[in-house]
C-alpha cells in the first residue's frame, strides 16, 4: 500500500546542491533550439501560405519578414538550426563511444556555440 504520510518525508536537495555544468547547459540548449526551429518552420509555412492566399496577405507577412525584426528572427533561427544540428552531431559522436570524457565534452560544448555562430554568420553572408 502507498505511504500516506508523504508530507513528513524530506525532499531531495538536488536543486539546492546541483552546480550547473557546461555540458548540461549545452544539452538544454539543444532542446530549446529544437523548439525554436519548430517555431521558425511555422513562421516560414505562414509566409508560404500568405504567398499562396493573396497579394495583400503576402505583402503584410513579407513586410514583416524583410524588416529588421524579420532579419533578426531569421538570423537567430539560422543560429538555432546550426546549433541544433551540431548538438545532434555531438550525440552521434557520443553514441559511437568517442569524446565521452568531461574535458572533451566541455570543449565540444564551447565548439558548438562557436561553430553555430560562425555557420550562422556564413549563412547570413551567403544568403
Amino acid at each position: 500500500m502507498a505511504d500516506v504520510n508523504r508530507g513528513s518525508r524530506p525532499l531531495s536537495p538536488h536543486l539546492t546542491i546541483y552546480r550547473p555544468q557546461l555540458t548540461s547547459f549545452s544539452s538544454i540548449m539543444v532542446r530549446v533550439t529544437g523548439i525554436a526551429c519548430f517555431g521558425l518552420a511555422i513562421l516560414v509555412v505562414a509566409w508560404f501560405l500568405a504567398a499562396a492566399s493573396s497579394e495583400g496577405a503576402y505583402g503584410i507577412v513579407d513586410g514583416l519578414m524583410t524588416s529588421f525584426l524579420g532579419d533578426l528572427i531569421m538570423f537567430l533561427g539560422a543560429w538555432a538550426l546550426w546549433y541544433h544540428m551540431l548538438g545532434r552531431l555531438r550525440h552521434v559522436i557520443w553514441d559511437l563511444g568517442y569524446a565521452l570524457e568531461v574535458p572533451i565534452s566541455e570543449k565540444m560544448a564551447i565548439g558548438m556555440v562557436a561553430g553555430a555562430t560562425i555557420l550562422a554568420l556564413l549563412t547570413a553572408i551567403v544568403l
